[in-house]
């Protein structure tokens, strides 16, 4: 692929809110949603406690030209929300794939957001994949919900590593065919 190609990530307007590339800006408010163990522990990569300086290097790394991983801020903040409400990614994986993930701030769990999320990202496409791919942990079914609301389907069960748990973890994971 050329990294020309996957230079630029565009915002994507959803009803309750935009997903918006990240910003320097974001720092300290995705970080105070992601040193909370509870958002750590529901994925692989957030440590626990939460080091200083992680989620700059995220907001970095998330605008680097060779990225494999598109990263948005659930932005509320023109329908008068929180500037953040949570983050959500597409990694790019081979053949014409690509692998979701999320994560929403404790105060708005259970409010439909990550599912109008995942909704927004799957309708636009960024990646014009064929399929879409996502794992939760199997002691997050809130997170699994989500995926079959969006329409995922159950693929089977697998093991990921947990940086805040410092375990590997039992998933279930989910697949949808993009029309």
């Amino acid at each position: 692929m050329i990294h020309e190609e996957i230079t630029i990530q565009d915002t994507i307007t959803a009803e309750r809110f935009v997903l918006r590339p990240c910003r320097k800006s974001d720092a300290g408010l995705i970080a105070m949603y992601a040193a909370d163990e509870r958002v750590a522990r529901g994925t692989r990569s957030i440590p626990h406690p939460l080091p200083p300086g992680t989620i700059e290097a995220l907001i970095d790394r998330a605008s680097q030209p060779d990225r494999t991983e598109d990263i948005w801020v659930i932005d509320g903040s023109e329908q008068g929300h929180a500037e953040a409400l949570g983050m959500i990614s597409l990694e790019r994986m081979d053949r014409n794939q690509s692998e979701v993930f999320f994560w929403i701030a404790p105060a708005f769990w259970n409010t439909g957001l990550a599912s109008e999320a995942v909704r927004a990202l799957i309708a636009a496409n960024p990646h014009k994949s064929e399929r879409v791919f996502a794992e939760v942990f199997q002691d997050n079914p809130g997170s699994a919900r989500v995926l079959t609301n969006c329409g995922f389907d159950y693929l089977g069960d697998a093991e990921a590593f947990s940086v805040a748990r410092g375990a590997t973890v039992p998933t279930w994971t989910y697949t949808l065919k993009v029309d």
